[in-house]
């Protein structure tokens, strides 16, 4: 590469006052400024020239240097106006990046995978603004994207969120819903200091490897999810009055209750402590209920 590698901070450093460029805090705009973490998210993330790379909030372009020199092709979405003629200039070089100016959230990320990646599954790559990390991932996973895995910087304890089991104090619908449809890696850890400007939080960068078809069998996905939103809404409640509160789960006290002891759990037993196996057969008992008590109101 004959322009100067962005991950170092003078680099850095000097493309933003060439462009006079001031962070927007309400766009969570941390630049990474490690060579070394870049290769770590580049080797993670397996990236050949075969792929497509949908990279979320590429900044300056840092990031995206390095995913250029590696895929085939990559789509960059910045949401910042300003940050456009700093990355057609640090870009400039690059035929296979195409540079979006849009909200990632409000973009038809299935249409553009469709249009660009012939409806292949496209590998995602993102130092995420950590603001909006969860409707990000959750949307690319509800939305049902053609996504092969998923490789972002995230905050430290988010990423720990998402890895996590039963029974500690980070489980919950984050760690289920990412375990629903993927298998968490964390790759790295990584300290404030390797952006500008510096984080008040540690970071790190987890990778989602998605899953061809979800590890367990539900007969209702978004029921599944209510169930499980409602049994962490209020963690200090048990299961059976987080479920009997929730407006979303329609079948009788008497139907959760029996539904709970089929699990061989006990009645004091608390949403933290159940797997995603258990809430999926759960979900299934209640789903039977419903479908049953309908049947007999009609």
């Amino acid at each position: 590469m004959s322009k100067p590698t962005l991950g170092n901070p003078q680099n850095t450093i000097e493309i933003l006052q060439k462009y006079n460029f001031s962070f927007q805090k309400k766009f969570g705009q941390n630049f990474l400024i490690d060579t070394h973490v870049l290769d770590k998210i580049i080797r993670a993330a397996n990236i050949t020239k075969e792929d497509m790379v949908l990279e979320i909030g590429p900044g300056i372009g840092t990031m995206t240097q390095y995913l250029a020199e590696a895929a085939g092709k990559v789509i960059a979405v910045e949401i910042d106006k300003n940050l456009i003629p700093i990355l057609s200039d640090t870009l400039s070089e690059y035929d296979n990046v195409t540079i979006i100016n849009e909200d990632v959230l409000k973009l038809d990320i299935q249409n553009l995978a469709n249009e660009e990646n012939e409806g292949k599954p496209i590998k995602v790559v993102a130092n995420l603004p950590y603001y909006i990390t969860t409707p990000i991932i959750m949307g690319l996973f509800e939305n049902h994207v053609p996504v092969e895995s998923i490789t972002v910087m995230v905050q430290k304890e988010v990423a720990d969120r998402m890895q996590t089991g039963p029974g500690s104090k980070d489980y919950g619908a984050l760690s289920l819903a990412v375990q629903y449809y993927a298998e968490p890696y964390i790759v790295a850890n990584v300290p404030p200091n390797c952006f500008m400007p510096r984080p008040k939080v540690g970071s790190a960068v987890i990778r989602l490897t998605c899953h061809e078809k979800p590890p367990v069998e539900v007969k209702d996905e978004r029921l599944m999810f209510d169930i499980i939103r409602a049994s962490f809404n209020q963690r200090r409640k048990t299961l059976a009055n987080g479920l009997k509160n929730s407006d979303r789960i329609t079948c009788s006290k008497e139907a959760i209750t029996e539904a709970i002891e089929q699990l061989g759990r006990g009645a004091s037993v608390r949403g933290e402590a159940l797997t995603l196996e258990e809430f999926a057969v759960l979900s299934n008992e209640l789903w039977n209920s419903m479908q049953s008590e309908r049947s007999e109101s009609i």
